[in-house]
């Protein structure tokens, strides 16, 4: 994975708006923030001889980190095996096929169903090996030692100071790793976390069942956006600005010009543009 991994991470930080810049995540070679977590993890494993010759990759995803892990496993020459609720984008499910994962599906909406058919075929399975992305610290450790100090350098050539991170949680590794580091330099930042307002909701890659490495009661303060919105945003991003994102990055934007709005900070607020928006278009088109 090394000469891949050079690919990964230093993506541009943009501008959105006076005091709102976002991290493109798209900039990453399967186009998502779990391009880092997939690479870090897999490159630990081999580290410590956990992925060998003949390994299955597998996972339970929502659908970005299937394709980062599909993505890796090409790059071996290893099979990968995807669990995922069946009502996921099509054109997610679509790359996972591409890059020759093999998809078994699980009732819609049911990660936790999901995650249950992952432990069930690695337990069956003794080549079988999973990153595990809800329960792996080494999630968390990714963006605490990557991605965050990624961020601090490029806010600091801002001149002006970070006050807020706001974020979705799926598995929680971002923003927790990004808090963490937050609270290991003293910066004082505000973490708030964005939840859908609707149960269950459209507003894919955050929010998959319940909370696993970032827990709300950690945080500043939880903003709810509403899926329609979210999906609104999103389209805005492409015609005003140009960036043809996902809908988690919608519901992320939106809930950071809220908490702007609320606060009226005068340094710099930061959030995550997760993934390109080609892999919803179907739903885009509604």
């Amino acid at each position: 994975m090394r000469k891949m991994n050079n690919l990964i991470g230093n993506t541009p930080l943009v501008k959105i708006s006076e005091h709102l810049y976002a991290k493109l995540e798209a900039f990453n070679p399967a186009g998502s923030v779990k391009d880092r977590m997939i690479s870090y993890v897999v490159q630990k494993a081999q580290l410590y001889g956990e992925i060998k010759k003949g390994t299955i990759m597998c996972d339970a995803t929502s659908g970005n980190t299937g394709i980062a892990l599909s993505m890796a496993a090409a790059h071996l020459g290893l099979t990968c095996v995807i669990f995922m609720p069946r009502n996921m984008s099509e054109e997610r499910r679509q790359m996972m096929k591409i890059y020759g994962a093999k998809i078994i599906d699980a009732p819609d909406d049911d990660f936790s169903g999901a995650i249950a058919m992952r432990d069930a075929y690695l337990a069956a399975n003794a080549n079988a090996w999973s990153p595990m992305q809800f329960s792996n610290r080494r999630n968390i450790e990714c963006h605490f030692s990557n991605t965050a100090p990624e961020i601090h350098r490029q806010v600091v050539m801002l001149k002006r100071p970070w006050e807020a991170f706001i974020h979705g949680s799926g598995t929680g590794g971002t923003i927790e790793g990004v808090r963490r580091y937050l609270l290991h330099h003293k910066m004082g930042t505000k973490v708030c976390m964005v939840k859908p307002s609707e149960s269950p909701h459209g507003i894919q890659g955050i929010a998959d069942g319940k909370e696993f490495l970032a827990k709300e009661k950690d945080m500043h303060e939880i903003i709810e956006i509403k899926t329609q919105e979210a999906i609104d945003r999103a389209k805005r991003l492409a015609d005003e600005n140009g960036l043809l994102v996902g809908i988690s990055s919608g519901a992320n934007v939106l809930a950071a010009e809220l908490w702007i709005a609320k606060n009226s900070p005068s340094g710099n607020v930061v959030t995550m543009l997760c993934d390109r928006g080609e892999r919803y278009m179907s739903i885009y088109g509604k």
